[in-house]
């Protein structure tokens, strides 16, 4: 249990960190001042896990309870807004990045619900909801139309990394087992969707309307 406790601290703090720099380079971007790029970091860093704990009663919610977690987005937040000329072409590093995060979150947010009891089901919808939050409070607040909004396949990769979180854990397999191939299952297909521009349905006419 220490062991598992361990890796899910570690991997939600990267999650925390990587969604933390696709928020503050999309507030570089925008050309937002320090604070403005700390918010935005702190926002899509902790937005995701900080749903999930309220949604699943785990109060005070983690970001709230460990310094850990309010470290993390600042770190990433004040790195990026020093040195953002050195991350290079920004589009396809938010782009991995967001990938990346999304596949962490989405396994650290099924683990931790069904630690708190919730069955597969929500569990693995749990995480998906981990994964897609901070995204999401990270588009509103810059002003885009979040990704999960449009066709992209964003909320799939994430549902299939919880769902075989939830599978491996079910299984009662080495805890390396459950989380690692979970993020892999995600993050890969989150840019092979995007390497080969798949999409999920639209409704039929929507193109024109």
């Amino acid at each position: 249990m220490a062991g598992q406790d361990t890796l899910l601290l570690v991997l939600d703090l990267a999650g925390i960190f990587v969604f933390a720099i696709t928020g503050a380079l999309v507030a570089v971007r925008r050309q937002f001042d320090m604070f403005g790029v700390l918010v935005l970091a702190g926002a899509t860093g902790l937005g995701g896990g900080f749903l999930r704990d309220v949604l699943i009663d785990a109060t005070p919610p983690a970001a709230l309870a460990d310094w850990r977690y309010l470290i993390a987005p600042v770190v990433a937040g004040l790195a990026t807004f020093l040195f953002h000329p050195a991350f290079g072409r920004l589009e396809r590093v938010i782009i991995v990045l967001d990938a990346a995060g999304l596949g962490l979150f989405c396994v650290t947010g099924t683990l931790k619900a069904i630690n708190y009891g919730l069955g597969p089901v929500p569990a693995a919808l749990m995480g998906m909801v981990t994964g897609i939050g901070g995204g999401m409070v990270r588009d509103l607040l810059a002003g885009r139309v979040p990704v999960v909004f449009s066709s992209e396949l964003y909320a799939t990769p994430a549902l299939l990394g919880a769902t075989w979180a939830v599978l491996a854990n079910y299984w009662e397999l080495p805890v390396g087992w459950v989380a690692l191939p979970g993020v892999a299952i995600c993050f890969g297909m989150r840019l092979l969707a995007l390497r080969r521009d798949w999409h999920a349905p639209l409704p039929r006419g929507s193109a024109s309307v």
